[in-house]
């Protein structure tokens, strides 16, 4: 195999060291805390056999897509789950994406085109970040939802550029810390400057709106926003993610956003059972309200547990408790996951050195009871 190079050694060396290497789990049997399913939905039987059933019925009986969906790709489900998909977010068109990755990697590559900016919230996930590296655009940070500083920023802007676009990006659940951006004011302030409004709704799909539209269309903004990304590996309980936006954009991600034009499309059965998972959100919401019950109820018990202080503010599925240490929060994840709950230590540098934490996620499944026991534990290690 050759010699491994010296200096990717010395970063593995580095990442033992700060207790901080990565390393593939197992499958466990332990109490779910730690998955992005909030609904259950990638556990479902009955969305399994209905998927199953449409295939055959359709007497689509392939395992593969075969090409890229510009060549040979672009089977018949891909309209149709396209169409309910713009339906359902009352939006223009979507453009199915083979994943939240690869949506945002080739959006943030291939619209923000030279001297037009990107202004960012600095916690913006890592496929965000990602995308617009490989952007011929001019990016900055600003600080976590504050909009006093993204306003003053776009203010500089407006001294220094003419007609260049400005993009303004953030999540409606940011993926770490669970806590929510004001979008009513964000839109107010993008229509103000006349920007561009970019949404990665990955963890609010299924967690927001009476159907689990998520945030945006939960106030009524969806016509205020630019594009909307929406992950399907979240709260929809499948693979594959889809963009939302006007027809011109559209037509522009087809013919420019590499990580779309250059992959192999979705095998039919993937597509199908996106379709299905979203025909479950029209027809079911029950299992939704089980889980804002449980997002009410864990909000509840920290506040009696005294736990409050140290998680970040969140009405979201995630909920994460600041524990500052790679080793402090890894045992104190250890003792619970002996007591039978999967809750996940996020460490350093994956979030901030002194912003480790665990990351604490709700599910519809979850009993009232396990999610103030999780907590129980919490407050007997900490305290």
């Amino acid at each position: 195999m050759g010699i491994f190079p010296k200096s990717l050694l010395a970063k593995l060396e580095q990442r033992k060291q700060n207790n901080a290497l990565r390393s593939l789990p197992l499958r466990n049997n332990l109490i779910d805390f730690s998955s992005n399913d909030y609904l259950g939905f990638s556990k479902s039987e009955s969305i399994f056999d209905i998927t199953h059933q449409f295939l055959l019925d359709r007497n689509i009986k392939i395992n593969g897509a075969t090409g890229s969906r510009l060549l040979s790709g672009n089977h018949r489900l891909y309209q149709e789950t396209e169409d309910l998909i713009v339906k359902f977010h009352q939006s223009e068109t979507a453009l199915i994406f083979n994943s939240g990755y690869d949506a945002n990697l080739g959006f943030f590559s291939a619209v923000p085109q030279r001297n037009d900016v990107i202004l960012y919230d600095e916690l913006c996930h890592a496929s965000i970040r990602d995308g617009i590296q490989l952007s011929n655009a001019k990016s900055y940070k600003f600080s976590h939802n504050d909009f006093e500083d993204l306003e003053i920023k776009i203010k500089n802007l407006e001294l220094k550029i003419k007609n260049q676009e400005v993009y303004i990006v953030t999540e409606s659940v940011f993926s770490m810390d669970g806590d929510c951006p004001n979008l009513e004011e964000l839109t107010q302030l993008s229509e103000k400057h006349n920007c561009n409004l970019v949404i990665d709704e990955a963890h609010s799909l299924g967690v927001f709106g009476e159907k689990g539209q998520g945030l945006v269309q939960e106030l009524q903004l969806q016509n205020k926003v630019f594009a909307r990304i929406m992950t399907f590996g979240k709260g929809l309980g499948c693979h594959g993610a889809s963009i939302l936006g006007s027809q011109n954009l559209k037509d522009y991600l087809v013919n420019f956003a590499r990580s779309f034009i250059y992959t192999t499309g979705l095998s039919p059965h993937s597509v199908a059972t996106i379709l299905v998972a979203y025909q479950e959100f029209e027809a079911n919401t029950i299992q939704i309200e089980k889980l804002r019950e449980n997002i009410i109820h864990f909000n509840q018990e920290k506040q009696i547990f005294g736990l409050k202080p140290m998680f970040v503010r969140s009405k979201s599925a995630i909920q994460s408790a600041i524990i500052p240490g790679n080793q402090n929060v890894k045992n104190i994840a250890k003792q619970i996951q002996e007591k039978g709950f999967d809750v996940k230590a996020i460490l350093s540098p994956t979030v901030p050195e002194g912003q480790e934490r665990l990351r604490i996620c709700l599910h519809s499944y979850n009993s009232k009871e396990e999610i103030s026991e999780v907590l129980r534990l919490l407050s007997n290690y900490v305290f």
